[in-house]
């Protein structure tokens, strides 16, 4: 049966206009507060961490790489999940006005969950790329930003190409666009909900993994980089004129990339 308005009627017909939107504020509600309260305990644990990096040897043993990747896919849980607010809010809003609405809480707990396993794989990709920096001594820990200006360089200057790219905007269209997305991709069911988060999450990676890997230029563990980052990628994804932001984004981390890049050439 499709999502509309229509299914509420019959699975209850109890309950009038008001009751239903009643339960649909209670329902954001919840979901809401689940958002933000997980976002605090991301950002607490965070910026905990930041002491611990400081004093932390770059010794690789398998605990070390187990706390650098909690590390990592925890600072991307505090910085990712309030720009998926929105995507998930309309989510529990459409969820209650269909035939799920008896289970919206679950199923948008289950869709942040599918949301927040995707950058559980960015932050398996970055602990390699941080294992391989620190090993070749290149980085002396979290908190140190590459010591290779020529890296720094091509990283700074990698980014600004992306920012400047196709894929890039296709996929920050999706994310700006909420009501579309659900539409296109609309699945059933828990599991559906599970793999509609991990397809938005796979959207979000799209627009913002070559802007988080300038975290290995600031200083993974950089709490300015780290605000400055997230406050910026909340910016993409609702400001309006996006292609002018982001050019000047882009342009602006090209002319960076290079001019660090022929400095270290030099």
């Amino acid at each position: 049966m499709p999502e509309g308005g229509a299914d509420v009627a019959p699975e209850n017909p109890v309950l009038g206009r008001g009751a239903v939107e009643r339960l649909a504020r209670r329902d954001g509600l919840i979901v809401a507060l689940s958002a933000l309260s997980i976002t605090v305990m991301a950002a607490w644990y965070t910026f905990a961490e930041v002491e611990v990096s400081m004093t932390a040897g770059p010794l690789w043993t398998p605990g070390y790489a187990l706390l650098n990747f909690a590390m990592w896919w925890v600072m991307m849980i505090a910085m990712m999940t309030p720009s998926a607010a929105p995507m998930l809010l309309l989510y529990t809003a459409v969820k209650r006005m269909g035939p799920d609405a008896e289970r919206v809480v679950l199923l948008s707990h289950l869709f942040l969950a599918g949301y927040l396993l995707a950058w559980g794989g960015f932050s398996l990709i970055a602990t390699l790329a941080q294992w391989q920096v620190e090993t070749l001594g290149l980085s002396m820990g979290a908190m140190m930003p590459i010591r290779s200006g020529g890296l720094a360089g091509v990283v700074v200057l990698l980014a600004g190409l992306y920012q400047m790219s196709g894929l890039k905007h296709a996929c920050l269209a999706h994310c700006r666009s909420p009501g579309a997305f659900l539409v296109q991709h609309r699945r059933p069911g828990a599991t559906g909900a599970l793999w509609l988060g991990m397809i938005h999450g796979g959207y979000c990676l799209g627009c913002c993994w070559a802007l988080m890997a300038l975290l290995f230029v600031g200083g993974i563990m950089n709490v300015y980089w780290i605000v400055g980052l997230a406050l910026y990628v909340l910016a993409e994804k609702n400001v309006p004129q996006i292609r002018a932001m982001t050019r000047l984004t882009g342009g602006f981390l090209i002319v960076a990339g290079t001019y660090v890049l022929i400095s270290a050439l030099a």
